[in-house]
């Protein structure tokens, strides 16, 4: 078999779950890794594009299924379709004993921590849970989501996860469009955001496809506080999401009146507010976000807390260097790629007693992880919770602590 053109067949055993499919061996001794396969499932799979050292696949006719295989729900997720969901043939225990694992395998092999993990469901079943969904367009003008590793665009009816009142979009044809991202978040009209094929900036439209006169906006509420959401600002897909982490990221941060809080890549203000109403007036949060929607959100959505400052600047260990002090408590929600060369070097240099740190993908998290601990940090706590169902993703929330500076200043004598 010539590595990375030829494909072949073979009949595979699956041993365990991993990142990117059950992992097997190839009959040349590769490791593969099966997507649509589950541990101890006997299959046929196409062996497609690899390395030297390991091989894709993909399962076909599944000699001895397991147990926990059930049917996808989704009529998309099925071999050469939707790319969008690769645990749909798993019942819902085996997908987070999955991700559990998947977890664990990176916290040992990138951080060298030996962790017992569990994943925590969220309220909402999994269908018509997620409030966003970014899709393609295909020749037809229809919402499209891609194959999986794969340009192929699949056009869809409908998609299964996505909340039911964005099913319009589905009925529509957009013509003259590149990329349209349906929006149901909080309780308010849905709409879409429209990228043109000429490559001009996005423009908000109805679900049928008709242009916006004005700028359309996202509200909702989380808990006691209420947020504006623009068009093109990041919120989380999943609808229990931003309660959950709200939720997680208090408890972790345990601050009260007077403390300081650097909240870094900030959004549109999720953590900012609640943890204001934490500090006081007495206290500060400084907010720290790049894209210039979501700092324009995140200052009105902080109107009513003198505590937030709001600072649009790109996180880096300069700007670290500037704004983390001693005693300080920092909360860290980066995108997928984690942090930046040099920020968590720059963060522990600041000496702040604590760090929360909320992550979408645990590669990247132990890699910071591992640099963190390395410049004398603990790690107290590690929550996963299950806010991408279907797939292999989980969000996680980390709580690191700096031995010595628990109860400094601010903090100290409160209960």
């Amino acid at each position: 078999m010539t590595h990375g053109t030829t494909e072949e067949s073979a009949t595979v055993r699956i041993e365990r779950p991993a990142a990117g499919g059950g992992v097997a061996h190839a009959p040349d001794g590769r490791v593969a890794f099966v997507r649509g396969a589950l541990p101890g499932e006997l299959v046929e799979a196409t062996l497609l594009a690899g390395t030297t050292a390991f091989v894709r696949a993909v399962a076909g006719r599944v000699i001895e299924p397991s147990a926990q295989r059930v049917v996808p729900p989704c009529a998309y997720a099925v071999a050469g379709g939707c790319g969008g969901c690769d645990l749909q043939h798993a019942d819902e225990t085996l997908q987070r004993s999955w991700k559990a694992a998947v977890v664990h395998d990176q916290l040992r092999r990138i951080a060298g921590l030996n962790l017992d993990v569990s994943v925590t469901a969220p309220p909402a079943p999994a269908r018509a849970s997620r409030t966003r969904l970014r899709c393609a367009v295909d020749r037809s003008g229809h919402l499209a989501l891609r194959a999986w590793r794969s340009h192929r665009r699949i056009a869809l009816d409908d998609c299964w996860l996505l909340d039911d009142r964005a099913r319009p979009a589905f009925e529509t044809t957009w013509t003259r469009a590149r990329e349209v991202e349906v929006r149901v978040i909080g309780d308010g009209e849905p709409f879409a955001v429209v990228w043109p094929a000429s490559g001009r900036g996005p423009y908000g439209a109805d679900l049928a496809g008709r242009r916006l006169r004005t700028r359309p906006a996202s509200h909702v509420s989380v808990a006691e506080w209420d947020f504006t959401v623009g068009a093109t600002s990041f919120w989380q897909s999943h609808v229990d999401a931003p309660t959950l982490l709200v939720d997680r990221v208090l408890r972790a941060s345990g601050v009260g009146p007077g403390d300081r809080v650097v909240d870094l890549f900030s959004g549109v203000g999720l953590f900012s507010v609640p943890l204001a109403s934490r500090v006081g007036p007495t206290g500060a949060v400084i907010a720290v976000e790049s894209a210039g929607t979501a700092v324009a959100d995140a200052r009105r959505n902080a109107a009513a807390h003198p505590a937030v400052s709001v600072r649009r600047a790109r996180v880096a260990p300069d700007l670290v260097e500037q704004v983390v002090v001693a005693n300080d408590v920092v909360v860290l929600d980066p995108p997928r790629t984690g942090l930046p060369r040099g920020v968590a070097a720059a963060i522990a240099r600041g000496h702040p007693r604590r760090v929360v740190y909320v992550s979408c993908d645990a590669a990247t998290l132990a890699r910071d992880l591992r640099e963190f601990l390395a410049a004398g940090f603990v790690l107290v706590s590690l929550e996963i919770l299950d806010l991408f169902p279907m797939t292999e993703h989980v969000e996680l929330v980390a709580l690191l602590d700096m031995p010595g500076r628990e109860m400094d200043s601010a903090t100290e004598g409160r209960g």
